[in-house]
């Protein structure tokens, strides 16, 4: 592991449409991770953003409200 992945081990992820998965952001501290993520979100944009820590699944770090618009469809879509 180097220096950056420790510093700034939280990831802001986003999925589009296709179900294409991106990382938009590294931050130091989930809060400011969980912040942006949140700020993208409110958009209104179809994708799906979430948080997760450098080495875990988004199943851990995946707030449950986003886990369940996913779920359902499976393909990403909010109902």
């Amino acid at each position: 592991m180097n220096d950056s992945t420790t510093s700034l081990p939280w990831h802001v992820i986003r999925q589009d449409d296709n179900g294409n998965r991106y990382r938009v952001g590294r931050y130091a501290s989930r809060a400011e991770a969980q912040k942006t993520a949140d700020s993208l979100d409110s958009r209104g944009h179809k994708q799906l953003y979430w948080v997760e820590r450098i080495g875990q699944g988004r199943s851990q770090d995946q707030p449950q409200e986003q886990a369940q618009a996913q779920g359902p469809n499976g393909d990403g879509t909010r109902n």
